[in-house]
């Protein structure tokens, strides 16, 4: 390093190098400033970033479900998005037509799965408040010999016909709850078809904001996102795949057991195996209820075991085997990302656990394929050069 003593000689500045190499005087000191400064602009910075992402996060919370369904359609039907565009030439036009496509193969779907659940619901409460009230249970009970002592010491101690009474009446104000529920239901739906409206419009620009916004690089983001548009079909799929096959195997069972309209019950158990929240069990235990007032008791046994052995295992069993065969994933992550997701996140984790597990098995990936990014600190650094 130099130093100059502020004397001309021949028109140029006369220096000299300090003794110990080190910088003139005063430029390490600039030098240790504008460091000092950049480093706390960087800090203020990045804290700021940190403050706004949570804020951002927070406020977009209670839109979690909302937003993780529509893009999970979003994803489903860009192709036919795709169509529609290029047969209307107008991204808002298809936009439009595309929402409200899946509106109907939305709707009409649970629509008709409410309505018969609420009227077999009514009919099932008055039914058995009827046979409470006219005592033709005690005579049924009277033929099982196992159940009439238990039957007889249990009507010692309380009104049965009473008791029936209440709980119908509680069930109409259950009823009346998951009605008010169903609005707030019937909202959150209608959000997600407005958010699926510029999902499906501006699908090119969210991409692009994505991709620039992300610190991967193209390569790295090339990979990830087809993974990402794979697990949510999986997903989708393997949900649909599996609501069928439960509604098919409940509606044999009710064609077996002499049920009535087995095809019916069987398409309505499929779609209730599509909600996370719901099931099956929605339909058969009633069924096996409905069997016991009959006074078929070997049937309901056998509804039951079926209904759980079988129609409940089968969701657990086939659900994570046809995710993980799409994503080239073991049973036993799969099961874990679909179910812990579901316990996490309640129905929205169905798609953000396998998503989420999908997404850090390909930042693992970019990490083994390029190394650790950050440099490694030399233990012996080089001298400044003189």
């Amino acid at each position: 390093m130099i130093e100059s003593d502020g004397s001309r000689s021949g028109g140029r500045s006369i220096v000299r190098r300090r003794p110990d190499g080190g910088e003139p005087r005063g430029q390490g000191l600039m030098t240790r400033r504008l460091i000092s400064r950049d480093a706390l602009t960087a800090a203020l910075l990045a804290l700021l970033t940190a403050a706004g992402l949570y804020l951002c996060g927070r406020m977009a919370l209670p839109f979690l479900t909302p937003l993780v369904w529509a893009t999970a359609l979003a994803v489903i039907f860009a192709p036919m998005q795709q169509r529609l565009e290029r047969m209307l030439g107008s991204a808002n036009r298809a936009a439009l037509a595309s929402v409200f496509v899946i509106g109907l193969l939305v709707v009409a779907p649970a629509a008709f799965v409410g309505q018969q659940l609420a009227v077999q619901a009514m009919v099932g409460a008055a039914r058995v408040e009827a046979e409470a009230a006219s005592g033709q249970w005690r005579q049924r009970l009277a033929e099982q010999p196992l159940l009439a002592r238990p039957a007889a010491a249990i009507e010692a101690r309380i009104d049965l016909a009473q008791t029936v009474k209440l709980l119908t009446d509680r069930f109409g104000n259950a009823a009346g709850a998951m009605a008010r529920g169903s609005a707030v239901q019937i909202i959150g739906l209608g959000l997600v078809f407005y958010l699926l409206f510029f999902l499906l419009r501006d699908r090119t620009m969210v991409l692009s904001a994505v991709r620039r916004l992300t610190p991967l690089g193209p390569r790295d983001m090339d990979t990830m996102l087809p993974r990402i548009d794979d697990c949510i079909h999986a997903t989708v799929y393997g949900t649909l795949a599996v609501a069928s096959v439960q509604g098919l195997l409940g509606g044999l069972m009710f064609w077996a057991l002499g049920l009535p309209a087995p095809l019916l019950w069987g398409v309505v158990m499929m779609v209730l195996a599509i909600v996370p929240v719901l099931g099956a069990f929605v339909v058969w235990i009633p069924a096996a209820l409905f069997l016991v007032v009959e006074n078929r008791w070997a049937a309901a046994l056998v509804l039951v075991l079926w209904g759980v052995l079988v129609v409940g295992t089968i969701d657990n069993l086939l659900r994570p085997m046809l995710v993980g065969a799409r994503l080239k994933l073991h049973t036993v992550p799969a099961f874990i990302a679909i179910v812990g997701g579901l316990l996490v996140f309640g129905s929205a984790g169905l798609i953000l656990g396998p998503v989420i597990l999908s997404v850090t098995l390909a930042l693992l990936d970019v990490w083994a394929r390029n190394g650790n990014p950050l440099p490694a600190a030399s233990p012996h650094p080089e001298p400044p050069p003189r």
